[in-house]
């Protein structure tokens, strides 16, 4: 038995646990195959939001004490106490978790050392048992300035890569390349692997909207999505307002962290033919068979775009991260989305992006979005093989 552990930190937005989410439904299928051994495993998550998700038989959730961001920090999303108390917490929950369960592969997504260093004790008693860590980061992490001061914040890139064995970026160099850039310095980049975009093959529930009741199909739509929605105000109130095309509905997806005055407003000016709501269970369909679609640029939707060919409009988040931006750029220079900044959106050009796009539809086989296959085999390799820094075993890293 194979057993896996996954963690996302998530601070904002869903995107880290539902990217580890699409990468255990790859695993739990490919990897029993691959191996010739059966795979378990559990998925560690900081939003309680993240656990309606389905998992894979044999896999579940384990949703810690959660955070949030606050002036270049954090602090605890709800529990009273400190952010160290918090800390505390979370690492004792993690270390006795993870010292029961002995995983054989440890991923973790883009903090390498989670909150406050609670991952330290954690990555070095798995190492020191012969299990495997990889730390997975999104092709765009920030700009290389900013990347840099958080590397060397936590003790550089030659300490981040003692305690991993691997790095996988999920993207594709030929559009971006985090290497090149310089936010995935020189150590890392040494042990790092794209894998392309964890586009193609990401878990959809079954469709129960497809279709109406009665058998009929639904009237065609446009639609605007919004992520977890905790940072997409703006964009659903520019974007409600926008009246579909002809013979067309427009929804506006908000995502279950908007704040419940925010979607009110966002409903006081929705146009006619717009609906707007919160969340639905089949999104990746519904961007699939859109008219057209207005999104913001985090990774997992915009990776849910890219496995379509529904025309897109990325308009990038642009506060706390450069990250979305940089991505939208690069996609848009490939001919992937078009992309336009928050400040110059109107209303009249969302219904004019809508109108162009209408019977349009983008081809984009020119980009790899293959990752969810390409990293059960990269597992299936760093499973098969000897740790690469057996000299841990001997070794605790220095808390921060």
């Amino acid at each position: 038995m194979i057993t896996i552990a996954m963690f996302s930190h998530d601070s904002v937005g869903l995107g880290h646990a539902r990217r580890n989410r699409a990468l255990a439904h790859a695993l739990a299928a490919e990897l029993p195959g691959l191996t010739g051994q059966p795979v378990r495993g559990v998925l560690i998550a900081g939003h309680p939001e993240v656990a309606r998700d389905s998992l894979p038989s044999g896999w579940d959730w384990m949703v810690l004490p959660g955070v949030a961001p606050d002036h270049g920090g954090y602090v605890p999303r709800h529990l009273g106490g400190s952010l160290s108390e918090l800390a505390s917490l979370r690492a004792a929950v993690l270390d006795a978790t993870l010292a029961e369960l002995a995983p054989d592969l440890f991923v973790v997504d883009r903090h390498p050392y989670g909150i406050d260093g609670e991952l330290r004790s954690v990555l070095s008693r798995i190492r020191r048992r012969g299990g495997r860590t990889v730390l997975g980061l999104r092709e765009v992490l920030d700009d290389p300035a900013v990347t840099t001061a958080e590397w060397d914040r936590i003790g550089g890139a030659e300490q981040v890569a003692a305690a991993y064995d691997a790095v996988w970026v999920y993207g594709d160099p030929t559009i971006y390349d985090p290497r090149l850039s310089g936010e995935v310095p020189a150590a890392l980049a040494r042990r790092a692997t794209a894998t392309g975009y964890l586009s193609q093959g990401r878990p959809d529930p079954l469709d129960e909207f497809s279709h109406a009741l009665d058998g009929t199909e639904p009237m065609p739509q446009v639609l605007t999505v919004l992520g977890g929605g905790s940072d997409g105000s703006a964009l659903a109130r520019i974007a409600a307002a926008a009246a579909p095309p002809p013979g067309h509905e427009h929804l506006v997806v908000t995502g279950p962290q908007m704040p419940p005055n925010a979607v009110a407003e966002v409903r006081a000016v929705a146009a006619p033919g717009v609906e707007v709501v919160q969340r639905v269970d089949d999104l990746p369909r519904r961007i699939a068979s859109a008219a057209a679609v207005v999104s913001m640029g985090g990774y997992n939707t915009v990776t849910e775009v890219l496995a379509t060919d529904t025309p897109a409009l990325v308009v990038p988040r642009v506060e706390r991260r450069d990250e979305q931006r940089r991505r939208a750029i690069s996609l848009a220079a490939a001919g992937m989305v078009e992309t336009m900044p928050l400040a110059r959106l109107t209303t009249a050009a969302v219904e004019d992006f809508f109108a162009r796009q209408v019977g349009h539809r983008i081809l984009r086989a020119g980009i790899d979005l293959a990752g969810l296959s390409r990293v059960p085999q990269l597992a299936a390799t760093l499973l098969d093989r000897p740790s690469t820094h057996i000299r841990l075993q001997q070794e605790e890293p220095h808390a921060v």
